[in-house]
């Protein structure tokens, strides 16, 4: 058994695909439409058939409760590994992303926080090698 897709909600999907790939450097995988509704995926570059990201408008009123909820308690909706947390933090900090923590260490990894523009904060995790 695999995760072969997550899904984060978002505020604006367009909003959102600009912010994945521009800023965070994710590539688009799908992106089709039926009606009003949009299904919008992101994955890696390093592993373009591994597991993709939903980013899925937040139309729920539940979910949409529940975004704002873990936002305002600095909960992340979704966290990334990486094996530079330093270059990428500046990368991004470049590309204009809004970071909530600096890189941090944690004892056992790196850790920093951004503000994906879009109702979450992501954490990015470099993991020490002991």
């Amino acid at each position: 058994m695999k995760i072969k897709l997550t899904s984060v909600y978002v505020e604006d999907q367009e909003k959102a695909l600009r912010f994945y790939t521009e800023v965070l450097g994710f590539v688009k995988k799908s992106d089709f439409s039926q009606g009003p509704y949009r299904w919008l995926t992101v994955a890696s570059p390093e592993e373009p058939d591994g597991t993709e990201l939903q980013l899925a408008l937040n139309n729920n009123p539940a979910a949409k409760a529940y975004q704002q909820a873990q936002f305002q308690q600095n909960q992340f909706a979704a966290m990334f590994f990486t094996d530079d947390v330093q270059a990428d933090y500046e990368r991004m900090k470049a590309h204009g992303a809004e970071f909530t923590m600096p890189p941090t260490d944690v004892k056992y990894a790196w850790v920093a926080t951004l503000n994906d523009t879009c109702g979450n904060l992501i954490q990015l995790t470099q993991l020490k090698r002991w």
